[in-house]
């Protein structure tokens, strides 16, 4: 009515919903373009969040008159030495087991006999509501998938190579590069942005590294002392594998407390002996998750709890494992960036 005082509701004028489909037609495209490419775009991405988290100590180590490039050498074979350390540690007990899997998977098909009467119960009463018993007898899972899973885990040597050539020159030339990005910008107000936007992605992101670092270095040896005590066997190999899966967020924990169940049952002589080592990991995981990470994390960049699975599940989904441990990176480094072009005063 003209005389109404009631407001009219706002119309969506036609510039604006072809601007929407052009926008969700461009995210589609990239999506797309790094899920098909992730050969190329997998290890750049890697070697940037990884550069830039390794930028502070090259910044430290020039500090002491050690030239970027040098430095940013003698970064990338530390990790690289670190790395293999914790595979030799990881590897040692994988390569024993996987000998003796005849023998193991005769063990583990013994111990689970005890689960013959339940499966037997639960097949009379699928009978009785007229159901076919899809679990008439317990068989353990074939071996198939194995290759498949470790090609599709293990990166070519060529990707290898290109994230420690761009990871080696990233850091080496990361100071240039920041200072390029930063006059790429006319006004005196969009440097100053991206200025403390790329400051902001290099500090929040080398605090993310050595807190997490450090927070997983407890959970292994926490779970090292869980295994020795229990007389898990290879309690060193495992507190490795604890260490480098909880970077993964959320997989990292549970695929570790499989892991344990797994060794347990079959290097026990009863189910509840092989089951105390996964429960103690299981209580010093969650207080790890939601007391000890939130409150060191949570002070220097909180991360909403739905976003991080959300993060997480896509890029699991669009890169796998690698793409598993950048999500909680690249979510931090999105954060950063909105924060200072949508600042809240």
């Amino acid at each position: 009515m003209p005389d109404s005082k009631i407001e009219t509701p706002p119309i969506i004028s036609r510039a604006e919903l072809v601007a929407f489909a052009l926008v969700a037609l461009l995210l589609i495209v990239v999506v797309a373009v790094l899920y098909v490419a992730r050969a190329f775009f997998l290890p750049i991405t890697m070697a940037f969040i990884v550069g830039t988290m390794l930028s502070p100590a090259a910044s430290l180590l020039e500090r002491y008159r050690i030239p970027r490039p040098l430095g940013a050498v003698l970064l990338v074979t530390a990790v690289g030495a670190t790395i293999a350390f914790m595979v030799g540690l990881i590897s040692a007990p994988m390569m024993e087991w996987s000998s003796r899997l005849p023998e193991l998977g005769a063990i583990l098909r013994e111990k689970m006999h005890v689960f013959d009467r339940p499966l037997a119960l639960w097949q009379d009463l699928q009978t009785m509501v007229g159901s076919p018993g899809a679990l008439a007898t317990f068989q353990l899972p074939k071996f198939e998938w194995v290759q498949p899973t470790l090609e599709f885990l293990s990166p070519t040597f060529a990707e290898f190579m290109l994230f420690i050539a761009t990871l080696i020159l990233f850091i080496a030339s990361w100071t240039d590069l920041r200072r390029a990005m930063v006059m790429t910008f006319t006004e005196r107000a969009a440097r100053l942005r991206a200025l403390r936007i790329l400051n902001g992605i290099e500090t929040h992101l080398g605090n993310y590294l050595l807190t997490v670092t450090m927070i997983n270095v407890g959970v292994g040896i926490v779970t090292g002392v869980i295994c020795a005590i229990t007389g898990t066997p290879n309690p060193a190999g495992l507190g490795a594998l604890a260490a480098t899966l909880n970077f993964i967020p959320i997989i990292g924990p549970v695929a570790m407390f499989a892991v344990l169940v797994l060794v347990g049952v079959i290097a026990f002589p009863t189910i509840g002996a092989g089951l105390i080592a996964p429960a103690c990991f299981a209580a010093a995981a969650f207080l790890e998750g939601h007391f000890v990470t939130p409150t060191i994390v949570g002070r220097r960049l909180s991360l909403n709890a739905l976003a991080v699975f959300l993060a997480l599940a896509f890029w699991t989904w669009l890169w796998g494992p690698m793409g598993a441990f950048l999500s909680s990176p690249l979510l931090i480094v999105a954060l950063i960036v909105k924060e200072h072009l949508t600042p809240e005063d």
